[in-house]
């Protein structure tokens, strides 16, 4: 008798055993869906903050009567040149020079810091380049059209979440 109550007791311990890990198992599991959505849920923020960068960069391009300068220190876009790297390519869009902060030109306001909101306010760089309709004929003496290609990056509520988006947008009628 002596020994069936052993073996009743180490077949307890063996299920007890099975059941933690499956519990263990479980709540990591659980724990890493979660790490997921916050990641998810962490880009989507840096996304809308890139599309408000966007549409802030539309509005100053719309309200601007300021003459074209090609450099971007005096005036207020870069100039796209035929066969060379991108301005989006060449200069640090997260910060470095010729990138607008949001608002800065339009005075449109965003919350930041806090929560879910991001952490920083997005920037943007526009560049402005020669842009072609159909039907345009170059040798018929046409006046070139404009357009504007915009980078924005939007953050996330944390730092290292970044999301970048590009645009184009163009004045209607507008010449050099």
């Amino acid at each position: 008798m002596g020994r069936q109550r052993g073996i009743a007791l180490l077949v307890s311990l063996v299920l007890l055993i099975m059941v933690m890990l499956l519990g263990v198992s479980a709540a990591q599991l659980s724990l890493q869906g979660e790490k997921a959505a916050r990641g998810e849920h962490d880009r989507d923020v840096a996304f809308l903050a890139a599309e408000d960068a966007l549409k802030d960069a539309e509005r100053d391009i719309e309200d601007t009567s300021d003459p074209f300068a090609e450099d971007c220190g005096a005036g207020r876009y870069q100039r796209a040149a035929v066969g060379k790297t991108p301005v989006w390519q060449r200069v640090d869009v997260a910060g470095g020079a010729c990138v607008v902060d949001y608002g800065a030109r339009t005075a449109a306001a965003m919350p930041t810091g806090q929560g879910f909101l991001p952490f920083k306010r997005p920037r943007y760089v526009i560049e402005r380049m020669e842009c072609h309709q159909p039907g345009d004929d170059a040798s018929a003496g046409a006046l070139p059209h404009y357009c504007y290609r915009v980078t924005a990056i939007g953050f996330g509520a944390r730092p290292e979440t970044e999301v970048v988006l590009q645009s184009v947008f163009s004045k209607p009628e507008e010449t050099p």
